[in-house]
């Protein structure tokens, strides 16, 4: 079936009279939601449909909103529109702006109930509350093994690997992991 016509299907006017929506209100067929304009009404339906109708032309990424597509473009334009007035890092969206200014003011505004440890992300209690529950959703094909974060996960996976990202700009010197590096570097500025 056409996504206009999936999307065509599903749009229904108000009833009106009962309280329950106006002539006025467009109303999602799948979970009654109502709108005021077509437009908003459409875009909502695309998260019931999966449709993604905007496209980046550089690496053909979809996306449902517009709005979300010209974030995204930025990634490849390296664009940074939003400054940090008190270190003056940049950064290319407000919402990434806006956690960042958190580090100036630590402002910690998300709680862990089991022990009222604050974060400054919604991500990093999420992380947190598995030390309280145990999970492990992550787990290495290779052995099994399981960790809180994909961090722990992809840093294991290099010990199967062998493979060495980080390379000291002094030596050449190769390290799995990055603290290992800072280690290592340690020893350069040491020896002055």
């Amino acid at each position: 079936m056409h996504m206009a016509t999936m999307i065509g299907s599903h749009l229904t006017q108000g009833e009106g009279g009962d309280g329950h929506g106006s002539a006025r209100t467009l109303k999602c067929s799948f979970c009654d939601k109502e709108f005021l304009c077509k437009s908003k009404l459409n875009r909502h339906l695309r998260t019931h449909t999966g449709e993604r109708p905007y496209s980046c032309e550089a690496c053909s990424k979809q996306f449902r909103q517009l709005g979300h597509l010209s974030m995204h473009m930025r990634t490849h334009t390296g664009e940074k529109p939003y400054r940090c007035e008190e270190c003056s890092k940049q950064f290319s969206t407000l919402s990434e702006l806006k956690m960042h200014i958190r580090i100036h003011t630590g402002e910690k505004p998300y709680t862990c109930d089991h022990c009222n440890k604050g974060f400054s992300q919604l991500a990093h209690l999420k992380t947190h509350m598995r030390t309280h529950t145990g999970e492990t959703p992550y787990r290495c094909d290779e052995c099994s093994k399981q960790f809180t974060t994909l961090t722990h996960l992809k840093s294991h996976i290099r010990t199967h690997t062998g493979e060495k990202p980080y390379r000291c700009e002094v030596c050449s010197q190769q390290f799995s992991e990055l603290s290992n590096l800072k280690r290592h570097t340690r020893t350069h500025t040491a020896n002055r």
